[in-house]
């Protein structure tokens, strides 16, 4: 079985025996210092991912390549994360795949935007707009230092006063203090039909956006959910098997929607020409066409 190899600059998750984790960028002629003494990074290279090598003083280190959860969980932080588990579920109701255009409303430390940009790569794009420079710059930083900086388009700017990217987008997600501020703003930029997500930590903050989504006018939201995902763990051993002591419960609240057309039209406008209503008739009285059965979802 042939498998990569560690190579000189690869990011790497080394972990102890304790189950303690750092994430590394490999550096040929150097070394990753414990205090359970070193391990020449030259040792590493040309190894195999998921080798175990010793200290040395002895104390052994399992070396792998770090998944999406593992650099989210590992970003230099000046602020709160998005969790995994709730980063992951974000991915799926937004329909982020390779190629998608999504637009990130606050980017914090970067931890949803390294899952978005990872998703959309190599031939999609995240659109991150941040009205603090700091944040922009920490984020782009653990852009860059896991290979994802080209895939990612930081803009500095108050998402109240609108988003600045210049076609629609296929998703948008707000992560921010109040999104019903930047409802009408973020469908603005969201093409029809698209994809709307936001979390948020507490129910008052929800109920503002349900009433700013249902204040809204021809172009609004619908089919609106709100959930919380729970994540349990269990120790993985075979003979007491039991769930662990702790676990991650409440995070936020994830607020989905689609971007709808609330247009009035008038029951004439929605009606076929009579002409049509005509040759319907025809093919049900000659067996023809659709059933019956099936022409009665379409009466008013």
């Amino acid at each position: 079985m042939t498998t990569a190899l560690i190579g000189d600059k690869d990011t790497a998750l080394i972990i102890d025996y304790a189950g303690k984790e750092h994430l590394i960028t490999v550096q040929a002629g150097r070394k990753f210092e414990t205090h359970h003494g070193y391990i020449l990074y030259d040792a590493m290279i040309d190894r195999e991912w998921g080798t175990i090598i010793h200290s040395s003083l002895g104390h052994p280190y399992l070396i792998v390549q770090p998944g999406t959860a593992d650099l989210i969980r590992h970003i230099k932080r000046s602020s709160q994360v998005i969790f995994p588990k709730d980063s992951a579920y974000i991915l799926m109701r937004l329909s982020v795949k390779p190629g998608s255009r999504v637009l990130e409303s606050g980017c914090g430390s970067g931890g949803l935007t390294l899952a978005l940009a990872q998703a959309v790569s190599p031939s999609g794009m995240v659109y991150s707009q941040e009205i603090r420079d700091d944040f922009i710059a920490l984020a782009r930083r653990n852009m860059e230092r896991v290979g994802l900086g080209p895939y990612v388009t930081f803009i500095q700017g108050d998402a109240t006063q609108g988003f600045n990217v210049a076609e629609p987008v296929d998703a948008v997600f707000i992560d921010m203090p109040a999104p019903q501020m930047v409802l009408s703003q973020a469908r603005a930029v969201l093409k029809n039909g698209g994809f709307f997500g936001s979390l948020v930590p507490t129910t008052n903050q929800v109920q503002d956006i349900l009433r700013g989504m249902e204040a809204m006018g021809e172009y609004a939201f619908g089919l609106i959910e709100v959930e919380e995902i729970m994540l349990r763990a269990y120790k993985p051993v075979p003979d007491r098997l039991r769930p662990r002591d702790r676990m991650i419960a409440h995070t936020g609240y994830l607020i989905f929607a689609r971007a709808v057309i609330k247009r009035a039209v008038t029951p004439a406008q929605e009606a076929p020409p009579a002409d049509a209503l005509d040759n319907s008739t025809d093919e049900m009285q000659t067996g023809e066409g659709s059933s019956a059965e099936n022409t009665d979802i379409l009466q008013p």
